[in-house]
């Protein structure tokens, strides 16, 4: 079976789990990776037995036909005009790009050029969000009338080694775990035309209790507590709360639908797996739903394979790269609704991603 070739670059803590599942799926054969430290990159090379070699290196390889981008999100878009310019296509971890002139100017740049983009979170084509989105059309809610989600954390202070970039400008809850939210929402219902909302700084400075950098203080340049309400152009209302400023943790579900029949309780949008739980109307409890799709598992670069499946078949991609500016538009829009007190309404659509289909094994596509 023909393989897609393909090179990442940015080989940090993220890559692991692409080159571990980029050896799983049918479609796509890792080859070589780059990183601006090219001795990380050749030792991480060693490790998963390909290539090690510098960004400028891999770009010219004539081999590599798409290249999967795990720089730091302010990297993203300059990385994938870089490998779109070498005629590559390009995917991409969230968001696809910290401004929106960015992104556009990024799929502008891949459709004058024949060239496809795809980007993160690909954890929708999970076996939890599919069984939420199986559900969903085939009437077990009936008609959807609204939805939730909620992020909320005390922030990554407490544990992540460098935590600084999470609250700089194109950091914040929003941008960082909002694409996961927005990408199942918009997997289930469907595009979104305005959103609105509120949003904050609570702390000005926070204080690092992780090591190495243990009692360094930080500035907080981006909001961290962000209320949004969406509306989607199939009819629903949806509200999202994203925060890292409640370290105490919290009882609420992490995605939930209200149809006019009944609910349905999604799983953590950054996770594959389940559980996926209705209450339907005239019940008396929860009834856990049998999942039913594969990829349970940690399947992240489904999106890279599934991109790579249709750039050899010809068919649509599903972690689109319309989508995922679709998203990027929305996070803006909630900030800009904020800081302007009125509606955003949104200037980009995309397609709702087509349903994995039934019966596929884990390393299949299609």
């Amino acid at each position: 079976m023909e393989k897609l070739k393909v090179g990442i670059i940015g080989t940090g803590n993220i890559s692991g789990i692409y080159f571990q599942n980029g050896k799983r799926f049918e479609s796509m054969e890792v080859v070589a990776c780059a990183d601006i430290d090219v001795e990380r990159a050749k030792a991480k090379a060693a490790e998963h037995g390909v290539r090690g070699c510098s960004v400028e290196e891999l770009l010219a390889d004539p081999d590599i036909q798409m290249v999967i981008n795990l720089t730091i999100p302010q990297a993203h878009a300059s990385v994938c005009m870089k490998a779109l310019e070498a005629g590559k296509h390009v995917y991409v971890e969230k968001p696809l790009s910290v401004t929106r002139e960015e992104g556009k100017q990024l799929l502008e740049l891949a459709d004058r050029k024949g060239l496809r983009v795809g980007c993160a979170p690909d954890t929708f084509l999970g076996a939890g969000i599919q069984t939420s989105v199986k559900l969903i059309e085939d009437g077990w809610i009936g008609t959807p009338i609204g939805a939730t989600a909620f992020m909320i954390s005390g922030g990554p202070e407490s544990w992540h080694p460098s935590p600084e970039f999470f609250y700089q400008i194109g950091g914040g809850p929003m941008f960082d775990m909002g694409p996961y939210y927005l990408t199942a929402m918009v997997a289930m219902l469907g595009p979104i035309t305005r959103v609105t909302g509120s949003a904050r700084i609570s702390h000005p400075e926070r204080t690092i209790t992780s090591q190495p950098k243990f009692g360094q203080v930080m500035k907080v340049e981006t909001p961290t507590h962000i209320a949004g309400v969406i509306d989607f152009a199939s009819g629903p209302i949806g509200t999202l709360l994203t925060t890292f400023d409640v370290p105490g943790g919290s009882t609420l579900p992490r995605i939930e639908v209200y149809g006019s029949q009944g609910t349905l309780s999604v799983p953590d949008p950054n996770t594959f797996g389940g559980p996926v739980k209705v209450y339907r109307a005239g019940s008396r409890e929860w009834s856990e739903i049998p999942l039913t799709h594969g990829k349970a598992e940690n399947a992240r670069g489904v999106g890279a394979a599934d991109m790579a499946k249709a750039i050899l078949t010809g068919r649509k991609h599903r972690a689109s790269g319309a989508m995922a500016y679709h998203v990027l538009e929305a996070m803006h829009g909630f900030h800009d609704a904020a800081a302007q007190g009125a509606h955003y309404v949104m200037k980009s659509t995309c397609d709702k991603p087509a349903p994995l289909p039934l019966g596929l094994h884990d390393h299949a596509l299609d």
